[in-house]
């Protein structure tokens, strides 16, 4: 499924094509991991809606993408030479600083235009601020589709990826030496080659040279790129700041910064990875005032779901005709009249976390099958009842159902609240 923004994203035309990227949102938005086992059959707060059954095509074959196909692929991530050969003769990869720490990103301050030095330094100076760095922030098509793209110094922004990808050497020197570093989803569900290039397009296209599936610590970015090849695809110079800060600090820090940046700048949080198996899909209180799906609207968007078995997989894909994961959850919700954010990142938060024992149809099933970045919500499925999920798998595969699978990728589940759902959409509108 795409990993597209995973936060409030508020879109700006700049010139040159290029669209403005914003992301905002809570950074605790992250569903839990609930407790494994099996779903009881009579412990459902109200029985299926739906008998659905599996189509005769579809089998319980690959229940969850399993994309990476070693015992050790959680800890490298597929990359190639910084510098391939040329003539026969090779060259030296470009210097990168080494990885000394991670830090999560928290803020992202961003512009439609270059933001000063001085802009940089009052934000380094707020008490709070662990690290503040310059980056480019905005979308660029990669091979005709529209992506969210960074473009950073390695040296100094890989701490702020996930471990995996924030500890690889070869991913951060390729991207040094004028390449492009694609998420993990992005390369792997999308088909893409290593060591191929693809046409990124900003204000003029160019053939960038994928270096590495890695997947980085800001939800919704699909591909980083060095300062220098952001700047010739068109991004305003240092249009971005990456703040970390103590969690606990986010939001009056956010509130402080605010009036220092010039007209037309914005400050918003993050929505990262889950740092804690016991972060929940909402605050308890929003969940504890939520309603949940009416029985109408369960029993439309199970059908709508169901109505799709099928249909091709396709990264990226919304339906009618094809879909990815995420793509079918809000396609089948559409159908009942519930707005649902596009990416499955956002969907664990439209609603309170549900223990497996609890389990009901039309609750959403997460898992993390994205081994660069472990902790991120990479795959989602709807629970049908009785032990039986549907998804949109993964690409050569249909639109399926299947035993529900709760094994070492689940991440856990949510109960789709209507209300909050709603909310987790406008602010990405």
């Amino acid at each position: 499924m795409p990993m597209r923004l995973t936060a409030a994203a508020r879109r700006r035309l700049i010139p040159a094509g290029i669209c403005l990227l914003a992301v905002g949102g809570g950074v605790a938005g992250v569903v839990l991991a609930t407790t494994g086992g099996e779903p009881a059959g009579t412990a459902a707060p109200h029985p299926p809606v739906l008998s659905t059954r599996p189509a005769a095509a579809a089998g319980a074959g690959a229940v969850v993408p399993l994309l990476g196909a070693s015992a050790d692929a959680d800890r490298a991530v597929p990359a190639v030479s910084a510098t391939p050969a040329a003539s026969g003769r090779s060259s030296a990869p470009p210097k990168v600083a080494p990885l000394r720490g991670l830090r999560q990103a928290d803020l992202l301050v961003v512009a439609p235009f270059s933001l000063s030095g001085h802009v940089l330094a009052a934000v380094s100076r707020l008490p709070g601020v662990a690290s503040a760095d310059p980056i480019e922030a905005a979308r660029v098509t990669i091979n005709g589709a529209p992506e969210a793209v960074l473009g950073v110094d390695p040296s100094t922004f890989r701490g702020y990826a996930a471990g995996p990808t924030a500890a690889s050497d070869p991913l951060w020197q390729g991207v040094a030496g004028g390449g492009v570093a694609v998420s993990y989803t992005m390369g792997t569900l999308d088909r893409l080659a290593l060591g191929r290039a693809v046409t990124v397009t900003g204000r003029q296209a160019e053939r960038l040279r994928v270096v590495a599936f890695g997947t980085v610590g800001i939800g919704g970015v699909d591909a980083v790129v060095s300062h220098s090849v952001a700047r010739s695809l068109g991004m305003p110079a240092s249009n971005a700041i990456v703040i970390s800060a103590p969690p606990a600090s986010v939001t009056a820090l956010a509130a402080r910064i605010k009036p220092i940046l010039p007209r037309g700048a914005s400050v918003e949080p993050l929505v990262t990875l889950a740092t804690a198996p016991s972060q929940a899909g909402v605050p308890p209180s929003e969940a504890a005032a939520s309603a949940g799906l009416t029985t109408a609207q369960l029993t439309a968007a199970l059908r709508a779901a169901d109505s799709r078995q099928g249909a091709p997989y396709a990264w990226g894909a919304a339906g009618p005709g094809s879909f990815d994961c995420s793509g079918l959850v809000e396609w089948s919700f559409a159908q009942a009249g519930v707005a649902m954010p596009r990416t499955a990142a956002d969907q664990a938060r439209t609603g309170p976390a549900v223990p497996v024992s609890q389990l009901a149809p039309g609750d959403l099933l997460f898992y993390h099958t994205d081994p660069t970045a472990p902790g991120s919500i990479s795959h989602v499925a709807i629970y049908l009842g009785r032990g039986w999920m549907i998804q949109a798998p993964q690409p050569g595969l249909r639109v399926q159902v299947v035993p529900a699978n709760f094994g070492s990728q689940f991440a856990g589940a949510i109960r789709v609240s209507p209300r909050i759902a709603a909310a987790v959409t406008a602010g990405l509108a």
